[in-house]
């Protein structure tokens, strides 16, 4: 659908024509309508496919509209809550673009940075913020914002955030707001706890849902069988034989992030982490040179699962596979992107293979098993190099696609 048809104010329009967007994906096709009527909308997506777009659109039209029949001095009238700084700050990127030719101004607000910045913003007041709700809590309790002329509230990402344990605080803020606010919610899942929080928060509801089961048809997945001590190797001659562009590396742990990152850099790749343990210097620094091209590999643990929306990135590695098919599902949606064509690779062990039955559920199909030409898959481990005789190693790799198939 031509984003014409949905009639947006002028200066929206011309913010779209500047951003490049061309035609509305799915759920911005489904879901702007509703939001601008004021319906209560819940929309559940897979990633990639438009959803900050979808709300940030009819809300700046809306605001627009509100002002030219009643024009007032600034004030919050929009809240987007997020589970993460690096998507509160990508949503306000997409605020700002949209918004370009618009007066409305919007700040984000987060945790890890100093206050001061923050509190001048909301004090000299914004439309729109973009927050993550334990630095939002902060400023309420301080005096620093009033959310009771909240038009509409957007909880993004919930199913994120109540893992997070994010759920008092989203109804501390939530009391804070008019009861008469227009309220959405968008998540990539739906389960019982995501229920519970949309029939206490919302009225009447309508709800979208855009195939958010498996991973966009763009993503192709491979599994690359091999022993936990040999994965820093392999992964190294993964990286050796793909032209390296933009690839995003998921590990369990931060601790193991940094060993990668150090291995890869020995190997002459500029690369750099991301993970819980950096400051948000450090983490927004990694993400823009990330996105500029200037560094080719970034490693991150689940923090960058979500929000981390770079279209460019070509390949997603799981140097270690996630603890569910539903995280898989996001990670490897930072690929394939804007209808682009992604890989999504995955090393695996033998313990690993009850989570690959469950994602291969997902798929609706058996995931390609490879093993790399070339590769020494019977060399011993370091630390113990008696557990794991060569042969034994090397049968036991060979044998993983028939216990996976």
């Amino acid at each position: 659908m031509s984003f014409e048809s949905f009639k947006l104010d002028d200066r929206v329009e011309r913010g779209l024509q500047a951003a490049g967007y061309k035609k509305a994906t799915p759920i911005q096709t489904a879901a702007i309508p509703s939001i601008l009527a004021g319906h209560d909308v819940i929309g559940t997506a897979q990633t990639g496919t438009g959803k900050t777009a979808a709300f940030v659109l009819p809300i700046l039209h809306n605001l627009l509209a509100a002002n030219a029949k009643e024009p007032g001095g600034r004030r919050t009238r929009a809240l987007i809550i997020t589970p993460t700084r690096e998507l509160a700050e990508q949503i306000n990127d997409v605020v700002n673009e949209l918004g370009k030719f618009t007066s409305l101004r919007s700040a984000t607000v987060y945790g890890g940075v100093g206050m001061q910045p923050q509190e001048k913003a909301l004090q000299q007041g914004v439309e729109v913020i973009v927050a993550c709700p334990g630095r939002l809590l902060d400023h309420l309790n301080r005096g620093n914002a009033r959310l009771d002329r909240v038009e509409v509230l957007v909880i993004d990402e919930a199913d994120r955030m109540l893992d997070m344990g994010f759920l008092p605080s989203i109804q501390q803020i939530m009391k804070q707001t008019s009861p008469r606010r227009q309220t959405l919610l968008f998540s990539a899942t739906f389960d019982a706890a995501v229920e519970q929080l949309a029939a206490k928060s919302m009225r009447f509801p309508q709800r979208f849902s855009m195939g958010t089961d498996a991973p966009t048809s763009t993503v192709a997945h491979t599994l690359y069988p091999v022993p936990q001590h040999l994965k820093p190797g392999l992964l190294q001659r993964l990286l050796d034989e793909m032209t390296v562009n933009s690839i995003l590396v998921f590990t369990r742990t931060k601790h193991r992030a940094d060993r990668v990152v150090e291995k890869i850099k020995r190997a002459g790749y500029a690369a750099s982490a991301l993970h819980a343990n950096k400051s948000q210097s450090q983490r927004k620094l990694a993400v823009d040179q990330f996105r500029a091209g200037k560094i080719k590999v970034l490693v991150a643990t689940d923090i960058a699962a979500r929000g981390l929306d770079i279209a460019s990135i070509s390949h997603v590695i799981n140097f270690d596979i996630p603890d569910s098919a539903t995280s898989y599902i996001h990670r490897i949606g930072r690929t394939g992107r804007a209808e682009r064509l992604g890989d999504a690779f995955t090393l695996v062990t033998h313990e690993d293979k009850d989570t690959i039955r469950d994602i291969e559920k997902i798929l609706g199909s058996p995931i390609e098993r490879r093993l790399l030409e070339g590769f020494n898959y019977r060399e011993a481990s370091d630390k113990d190099p008696v557990a794991l005789p060569s042969r034994h190693t090397y049968n036991r790799v060979r044998s993983l696609k028939r216990q996976y198939a």
